[in-house]
């Protein structure tokens, strides 16, 4: 496409929008999503803000190197149709990920017009062609015919969901796999529906179903089902299963009544339901949320919800180094979370009545970078003070969780801190067992797990069909690749 150089200039002229947001007062008397979609007109005023780069930037920072700058394009002409037709070439879940990506880091924070203004609104308007597909009945899905080849894929969050749309696509006959009794994943039982309505993930997993994946919920894998069961019974298996084993908090009060891990607090309130724990109750109580990631930002606004008196979180670094998206730290600040930054919890106390009353903190100071290259926090001597709290959500992330020693998956290769090691084709040192998501780089971003889903389903593909693909070589653990 070649602009004028009007068009060129319209960032210039048009400022960027952010799309409608209900007001704080209003939105945490509910779990509805706080932000709607763009209108027509402002989605095509907004995508001429794209001044269609020669070497976009935008899709460097996108995982999925989604043709951006081309479905911008066809927005800005009013082409919405054929805009989000684009988008669905290179995501199985655009209308999710425009949704729950932090664009700020990804594929917005890369858009050249920040030199010189803001970004162009790209998350927005992808969440807006692909609502105006769904509305006009323009999601077609359509079954192909059966290449003979069975897969079983487990997990049924991002990855998952990703690898089995790809496979199905390819003819594959798809069994999806799911420990709860509800598949989604993280993506119904972890994110809140203020940021992702179940119905959104519903409809996506609807679009599996017409594709024939078949679904078996309540199956545990390594317990109800073997590998070498799975082995006979499909020709390969891709591992979606993320990594949900909490990171321990270790300091002296940490299992006082009332001290709870995040992501079940999260998990009871999005089914609203205990899962056979016992309920955690935040109502009319001081609720300190330890922790600076997405999960944390999730637990503050979610306590917020369930009638908190106060929400807290306690995070011993700064703002400008702290994991979570800034966009959901500034909906937090707006729905009356308060952030104490550079603290960090040395010890819980309880109160006469054994339940925690306080939380016994140290100020941070930043000192060098780590390995990471974060400043590495360190305490302030003789800065001891308290925060007042009655309960107390731990947020500090997720390793893989371990296979059972006496399962036969647990002769799966893993690294040293047990994720799952894979090759250039999400293969893992069993050959046909594939892995993806974050069993295998860690916590990260759902679209990390959708990347992995696609490239292990092309993974597979080559594996299945090696005379089409000459160029698969089988797992080597001395040259293994973690993307």
């Amino acid at each position: 496409m070649i602009l004028t150089t009007k068009a060129k200039l319209a960032w210039r002229e048009i400022p960027r929008e952010a799309p409608p947001k209900r007001s704080a007062a209003e939105r945490i008397g509910d779990f509805r999503e706080i932000y709607d979609v763009f209108d027509e007109a402002t989605a095509r005023r907004q995508a001429s803000r794209c001044i269609q780069c020669p070497k976009p930037l935008c899709r460097t920072g996108c995982p999925l190197a989604n043709r951006i700058p081309e479905w911008l394009a066809l927005t800005a002409e009013g082409q919405f149709l054929e805009a989000a037709t684009l988008s669905r070439s290179t995501s199985n879940m655009p209308e999710i990920c425009s949704r729950v990506c932090p664009q700020e880091r990804l594929c917005e924070g890369a858009c050249i017009l920040n030199a010189k203004s803001d970004p162009v609104a790209i998350g927005a308007v992808e969440r807006f062609i692909n609502e105006y597909a769904f509305a006009h009945g323009a999601v077609k899905v359509a079954r192909v015919p059966a290449n003979g080849m069975r897969v079983a894929v487990i997990g049924s969050g991002p990855a998952g969901m990703a690898c089995a749309d790809e496979l199905a696509k390819r003819g594959y006959a798809v069994t999806l796999f799911e420990a709860l009794l509800l598949p989604g994943g993280l993506l119904v039982n972890g994110i809140p529906s203020f940021k992702l309505e179940k119905t959104i993930v519903e409809r996506r997993l609807d679009i599996l179903a017409q594709r024939g994946v078949e679904f078996r919920c309540g199956v545990n894998v390594g317990d109800d089902v073997s590998l070498g069961e799975l082995r006979a019974q499909f020709d390969a298996v891709f591992l979606g299963i993320g990594a949900q084993e909490a990171k321990p908090l270790d300091v002296p009060g940490a299992n006082l009544p009332g001290v709870f891990q995040g992501l079940p607090f999260l998990i009871q309130k999005n089914l609203d339901a205990t899962a056979g724990q016992p309920s955690i109750d935040v109502l009319g109580m001081r609720v300190a949320v330890l922790g600076g990631g997405d999960t944390a930002m999730d637990c503050l606004r979610t306590a917020i919800r369930c009638g908190a008196r106060e929400a807290v979180c306690v995070y011993r670094r700064d703002l400008a180094n702290m994991p979570g998206s800034r966009k959901e730290y500034a909906n937090a600040i707006e729905e009356g979370a308060v952030f104490n930054f550079l603290t960090n919890p040395v010890a819980i106390e309880a109160g006469p009545d054994g339940g925690i009353s306080r939380i016994r903190c140290v100020r941070m100071e930043l000192g060098e970078p780590d390995a990471s290259g974060r400043r590495k926090p360190r305490p302030i001597r003789g800065s001891e003070f308290t925060v007042p709290a009655e309960v107390v959500l731990a947020a500090y992330g997720f390793d893989p969780v371990p296979f059972p020693p006496e399962s036969d998956f647990a002769q799966i290769a893993v690294n040293d801190w047990g994720a799952v090691v894979t090759d250039a084709n999400q293969m893992t040192s069993v050959p046909g067992i594939f892995a993806g998501g974050d069993s295998v780089r860690g916590p990260s971003l759902v679209v990390h797990a959708v990347r992995d889903g696609r490239k292990a389903a092309e993974g597979i593909h080559r594996f299945l069909f090696p005379r089409n693909h000459r160029e698969f070589s089988p797992f080597d653990l001395s040259d293994n690749t973690l993307l």
